[in-house]
């Protein structure tokens, strides 16, 4: 017996098979499939994803201050 590399998904296109450890779907392998940019995957940029990240924490911190998100999810984020 074989473990199965890969998962199914289906969306309206038909299904597809994507890595069984992707955090990722069916949407997203398509878009990289019919969009490939430069062939230089965005970890060839670290400073660019710390700074993502730092928006993200300035976000949530943003919006659990206003009381648009709740703090169980603003401290999941940050």
């Amino acid at each position: 017996m074989t473990v199965a590399l890969t998962r199914s998904e289906h969306d309206l296109l038909g299904d597809r098979d994507v890595p069984v450890g992707a955090y990722w779907g069916v949407h997203t392998l398509r878009a990289t499939e019919n969009f490939p940019i430069t062939g230089t995957p965005i970890s060839a940029y670290p400073h660019l994803i710390d700074a993502l990240a730092a928006v993200k924490e300035a976000a949530a911190l943003a919006n659990e201050e206003l009381g648009l998100l709740e703090p169980r999810k603003a401290a999941a984020i940050v």
